[in-house]
């Protein structure tokens, strides 16, 4: 069973659930002998930044399939027929969790109770290290902290391990290589944000992605929207946010790649009628990676995507080679 609240999913798309595990025949999970001698197998994963460990961790043993791509928010994300035969077909799934995947949360209940091996890659974090809402639930957004991301690959290292103990050395591998990169990530992040005068480290975006990169990194951030772009920001949410950037002269403001802009142009135009120019310092991925194929669509190049657009409109400086200089050294994997 899964440990969180299940969202209620419309009658059709509960019937349809229903008609694809039947046709899939998915009464319950493989045997651990069965598992064992597999050689090959399918894992199903949500968001990029999961997709992007569990690739990472599982290497050539297993074909790993993402089913929230680039661009999309999956706080909104409705799971369609397609996202929930490639479910069913998986072996293993690996989910963010913290109610995250808030549309598909119902899905993998259903999995998890019908034999599949469902895991949140969350499930390691101490609860005191989570940060709360208003309401008092659980900020999903995790993978903004590089430490705490680190405890995702342990995540996915030992339940692979369960599944397929052949595989163990090689699981074990690749994640003490994945955690070494986000490590060095996690470093060369402070040293850029900390080039930023203290006085300017604030950030402003269109929702609440970033309190965990706050935390991490000595950052005031404030989102316009709640922690999900569910929540509607009002008028007063927007004149107090206005407020803000007159009084504390804030000069730069930052939009989400998932999501709309409408929200940060009100704000720009509200403290332009007072008087202070305040300019978009760059698009950040919150909530999704980039283009599959580029730097941006990996973890690594998405938190440093963020890391350099954040330091350069704050005033921060950029080491020369930057990050992916960082990767290239030989030496990574001896620390």
């Amino acid at each position: 069973m899964l440990h969180q609240p299940a969202r209620r999913l419309t009658a059709a798309l509960a019937l349809t659930f229903s008609t694809l595990l039947t046709l899939a025949g998915c009464g319950g999970a493989p045997s651990e002998d069965a598992a064992a001698d597999k050689k090959g197998y399918t894992i199903a994963s949500t968001i990029g930044m999961v997709t992007d460990l569990v690739t990472q961790v599982a290497g050539d043993r297993a074909t790993v399939n993402g089913i929230i791509g680039t661009g999309v928010d999956p706080h909104l994300y409705s799971p369609t027929r397609s996202d929930i035969s490639q479910l069913m077909a998986a072996d293993v799934i690996f989910y963010n969790g913290l109610l995250l995947e808030g549309k598909m949360t119902n899905t993998l209940e259903r999995a998890s109770n019908a034999g599949k091996k469902v895991y949140a890659v969350t499930a390691l974090l101490d609860p005191e290290f989570l940060l709360d809402d208003e309401e008092g639930l659980n900020d999903p957004h995790v993978w903004m902290d590089p430490t705490a991301w680190a405890k995702a690959v342990e995540v996915i290292r030992d339940k692979l391990t369960e599944y397929d103990p052949a595989g163990a050395e090689v699981y074990a591998a690749n994640a003490a290589a994945t955690i070494a990169k986000l490590t060095a990530l996690d470093a060369y992040a402070e040293t850029v944000l900390t080039s930023v005068p203290e006085s300017s480290r604030v950030l402003i975006t269109a929702h609440d992605a970033f309190n965990y990169f706050g935390q991490r990194f000595g950052y005031e951030v404030m989102g316009i929207q709640g922690l999900s772009t569910e929540s509607e920001a009002g008028v007063r949410d927007i004149e107090r946010m206005v407020r803000l950037l007159v009084e504390r002269n804030i000069k730069a403001v930052f939009v989400e790649s998932t999501v709309a802009q409408d929200n940060i142009k009100a704000l720009i135009e509200g403290a332009k009628a007072q008087g202070h120019t305040v300019v978009i310092g760059g698009e950040l991925f919150s909530d999704a990676m980039g283009e599959p194929g580029t730097y941006e669509g990996t973890y690594v190049g998405m938190i440093d995507h963020n890391v350099t657009t954040i330091a350069k409109a704050l005033g921060g400086t950029i080491p020369d080679g930057g990050m992916q200089h960082k990767l290239s050294d030989p030496h990574l994997h001896d620390h």
